[in-house]
C-alpha cells in the first residue's frame, strides 16, 4: 500500500499564493506518476495536476491551468503543487496520490491510495 504525508496547507486570502508538499512513503517519486487531487465539502475527489516521476511530463486541470505548477525533488523524495493567483473555488483538502501508469493516473485521474490530505483554504 503506497503512503503520502501532505503538508504545507493553510488559510490564504484571494489572489494569495501557497505551496504544499507530498513525501512518499516507501518508494522513490522518480519511479511513479505522482498526483495532486482535491476534495471539497460535499464532492468527490478532482484531479488537480500530475507528473511522471521519470521524464517529468506535467499535466493539470483546466481549473488551475497557468495558476498551479507541480513538481519534484527526486534529492528530497518531495512532490511539490505551487499554486498562485488562489480562489476560493480553490478551497479543498488537496491529497497525494501514485500510480505506476501515468496514463491511469494522470489521464483517467484515478487512483487508489491516498494520503490524510491537507487543507487548503482561501477566504478574505
Amino acid at each position: 500500500q503506497l503512503q503520502f504525508v501532505e503538508s504545507g496547507g493553510g488559510l490564504v486570502q484571494p489572489g494569495g499564493s501557497l505551496r504544499i508538499s507530498c513525501v512518499p512513503s516507501g518508494f522513490n517519486v522518480e519511479n511513479y506518476a505522482i498526483a495532486w487531487f482535491r476534495q471539497a465539502p460535499g464532492k468527490e475527489h478532482e484531479g488537480v495536476s500530475c507528473i511522471n516521476g521519470g521524464d517529468r511530463a506535467t499535466y493539470y486541470a483546466d481549473s488551475v491551468k497557468g495558476r498551479f505548477t507541480i513538481s519534484t525533488d527526486n534529492s528530497k523524495n518531495t512532490v511539490y503543487l505551487q499554486m498562485n493567483d488562489l480562489k476560493p473555488e480553490d478551497t479543498a483538502t488537496y491529497y497525494c496520490a501514485a500510480d505506476l501508469g501515468v496514463y491511469r493516473l494522470c489521464i483517467l485521474w484515478r487512483a487508489d491510495y491516498w494520503g490524510r490530505g491537507t487543507l487548503v483554504a482561501v477566504s478574505s
